[in-house]
């Protein structure tokens, strides 16, 4: 599959704030193909139960943002690599993180009945099959990497660097962590304890989507170390943009119910610094991930867009 390089990236300014929203704008070829990667990736064999494989391309193919593709892409981009050798980790990746959002949407966790504008996975085909449909997504995403990075040596990174942002140390770890922040005496949570479940929840997967890209791409280790650091930036960035978003955001442009986090009494940045202060720091982390990029003199644009995009979002 060859992918088109570089991306187009559009500022708009909303008629009703001061403020700037950045909307990642790929060119058609880019989202297209990947969609069509992950369809193609979800196109399982008949061995495959018809309703797990219907309840795995309903939250796979359900649209979304794609920004842990797109940090794949553009990391091996602006290494020099060739960009459609990272298509595998990017869908690797996006299986990753729809798994992560059929289990959170569950009863047991988030409880949530709406994601993308639609019923939650358990809610159109029940929790055993939706908890099926997740447990079939993580497992297929080693599958995926392990048979389509064709380079031993870049497979066999690339599967340790998603295991490790994926499991008990990274996104499963910080959910567990999440969860007992909800009952944690208050006086033992802060915002470095925050910050720490933000970044393994959250973080470690656009970490991780940085670091693939810049493997494949054949990143020297200072290349390296920016786009790790680019990428941890915007993982705490993005995260503090959501919990905003909880507050100050509606269900209709969301896509999914606001005002959860309160609900369930969840440790957010803006009940411990208020929305001010937390959107201070997303900036300011947003520059620092800027920052980061200036050793890649003149290739900088679209990874410096999908920084401000991830602070300046509506949804």
């Amino acid at each position: 599959m060859q992918v088109k390089p570089v991306c187009n990236f559009h500022r708009h300014r909303t008629e009703n704030e001061n403020s700037v929203h950045v909307f990642p704008a790929p060119i058609p070829e880019w989202r297209s193909q990947i969609e069509q990667a992950l369809d193609h990736a979800s196109k399982f064999s008949a061995d495959c139960p018809p309703r797990l494989q219907e309840s795995i391309r309903y939250s796979l193919l359900a649209g979304g943002k794609r920004l842990r593709p797109l940090l794949a892409l553009l990391s091996c981009e602006i290494c020099g690599g060739d960009v459609s050798r990272a298509m595998p980790a990017a869908c690797a990746l996006e299986m990753i993180h729809t798994y992560s959002l059929i289990h959170d949407d569950l009863p047991a966790m988030d409880d949530d009945d709406l994601r993308r504008g639609r019923p939650t996975n358990h809610v159109q085909f029940g929790e055993a099959t939706a908890i099926l449909a997740g447990d079939g997504l993580l497992t297929h995403a080693f599958f995926w990497l392990a048979s389509r990075i064709n380079d031993p040596q870049q497979a066999v990174a690339c599967t340790r660097e998603l295991a490790i942002a994926s499991g008990i140390t990274g996104m499963v770890g910080g959910q567990q962590a999440d969860l007992e922040a909800e009952t944690a005496e208050a006086s033992t949570l802060n915002v470095n304890v925050l910050k720490e479940i933000h970044r393994r929840k959250t973080g470690c997967l656009i970490r991780c989507a940085m670091r693939m890209g810049a493997i494949i791409g054949n990143a020297t280790s200072a290349q390296l170390d920016a786009l790790t650091y680019y990428g941890e930036c915007i993982g705490l960035a993005f995260q503090i943009a959501d919990d905003l978003l909880d507050v100050t955001g509606t269900a209709e442009k969301m896509g999914k119910q606001v005002a959860k986090d309160t609900q369930h009494k969840k440790l957010t940045f803006p009940s411990l610094l208020g929305v001010e202060v937390s959107q201070s720091q997303a900036e300011q982390l947003v520059q620092e991930a800027i920052s980061a990029l200036r050793i890649f003199p003149g290739k900088t644009a679209a990874l410096e867009a999908i920084a401000l995009y991830s602070v300046f979002r509506d949804h």
